[in-house]
C-alpha cells in the first residue's frame, strides 16, 4: 500500500505539477542559480552512470527506468543499445519522444507506467537515475529484488544518501500539509541496502555527486 501511495505521489508530481519545470531543467533554457546547480549535478551523475556501462552496447537490451525527458535514453541508443524507456509520467514521455532524433526511435520502446511491470521483459542492464529516491528501504528492497530477477548483468541506480542536510529536508517534508502530493526523497544507507539484499545481490558504491541542492549516490546492484 505504501508503494502504491508513493507511486501515485510521483505520478501526480511529475505529470501534473512539475512537468514544465523538468522540461526546462533538462534543456538548455535559462534557469535560476539554484536550478543551475541541480542541472549540473544531474549531468555529472548521468555521466557517472554511463561510464559504468560499456561504450559499445550493440545487442544489449536496457531498461531506462524513470527515463524522464530522455537524456539518458538518447545516450544509450547512440551507443547501440535497444532501450525500453519507461516513466510514470505521460507528459515526460511525450517530451522524450519529441527530443530524441527520429532516426533513433526504432531502437526505443516507450512505455508509461510502473518500472517494475513484468510486461517490460528481461534486460542486460537496468539504469534508474533518481527514480528510486522516493521509496522506503522495504519498498526499495522489493523493487531491486524483482528487477534483479529480470536483469542478466547489472542494475545501476541512485539513492539519496543519508546526509545531515537530506535528513533535515526529509523530516521537514514529512510535516508538509496532507494536501501536498509532492513526493519526498527518502535518505538511504548503503550498508542497510546491502544487508537487506544479502544473499540476493551485491551492492557497490559508485560515488556521490554533490552540486548545490543536488546530492545523489550512484549504486551498482549485481
Amino acid at each position: 500500500m505504501l508503494y502504491d501511495q508513493t507511486l501515485s505521489r510521483v505520478e501526480t508530481y511529475f505529470d501534473k505539477t512539475a512537468s514544465k519545470t523538468w522540461e526546462q531543467l533538462t534543456s538548455d533554457a535559462p534557469v535560476s542559480k539554484i536550478r543551475q546547480t541541480v542541472r549540473a549535478g544531474r549531468d555529472r551523475m548521468r555521466h557517472k552512470l554511463l561510464n559504468r556501462l560499456p561504450q559499445e552496447l550493440v545487442g544489449a537490451r536496457i531498461l531506462d527506468a524513470g527515463c524522464g525527458t530522455g537524456q539518458l535514453t538518447a545516450e544509450l541508443v547512440k551507443r547501440g543499445a535497444s532501450v525500453v524507456a519507461t516513466d510514470i509520467s505521460y507528459s515526460l514521455i511525450q517530451i522524450a519522444k519529441s527530443r530524441i532524433d527520429d532516426c533513433y526511435h526504432q531502437k526505443i520502446s516507450f512505455h508509461v507506467g510502473d518500472l517494475c511491470s513484468e510486461d517490460l521483459g528481461k534486460f542486460d542492464y537496468i539504469v534508474a537515475m533518481d527514480s528510486l529516491i522516493y521509496y522506503s528501504l522495504n519498498d526499495l528492497t522489493r523493487i531491486l529484488t524483482e528487477l534483479k530477477q529480470r536483469t542478466d548483468r547489472e542494475i545501476i541506480f541512485t539513492v539519496a544518501p543519508r546526509t545531515k542536510l537530506l535528513q533535515a529536508m526529509w523530516y521537514v517534508g514529512k510535516l508538509a500539509p496532507k494536501g501536498d502530493k509532492s513526493p519526498v526523497m527518502v535518505p538511504q544507507s548503503l550498508t542497510k541496502i546491502s544487508k537487506s539484499l544479502a544473499g540476493i545481490a551485491d551492492i557497490n558504491d559508485l560515488g556521490r555527486i554533490s552540486s548545490g541542492f543536488y546530492i545523489s549516490q550512484g549504486v551498482s546492484c549485481m
